[in-house]
């Protein structure tokens, strides 16, 4: 993720459940993110939703999703990148 380009970026320490968009928990203050072998990076968009997620460990983004949404508001689909394989697109709705 391109951070000069992006909205202000957050960071968890995990997430929860199973469906997408993930739920990110337990946000973390920037200046924990040195402190840690593994994280999650998101922005968001305007209206709060997730545009970008990327699991870092050891600084190194091992799996990123990118979420599209419709006009509606409704998640419409998802890139899925994890390290070493093919980014997925998965179309919802």
């Amino acid at each position: 993720m391109d951070e000069s380009a992006m909205p202000a970026l957050r960071y968890f320490s995990s997430y929860s459940g199973r469906g997408l968009p993930l739920r990110l928990v337990a946000e973390l203050p920037p200046e924990a993110i040195a402190h840690r072998n593994t994280c999650l990076r998101a922005a968001y968009d305007e209206a709060g939703r997730p545009i970008c997620i990327e699991k870092l460990v050891y600084g190194a983004v091992e799996m990123r999703h990118d979420y599209r949404w419709a006009a509606d508001g409704t998640l419409a689909g998802v890139t899925v990148s994890e390290e070493g394989e093919a980014p997925r697109e998965l179309v919802l709705g």
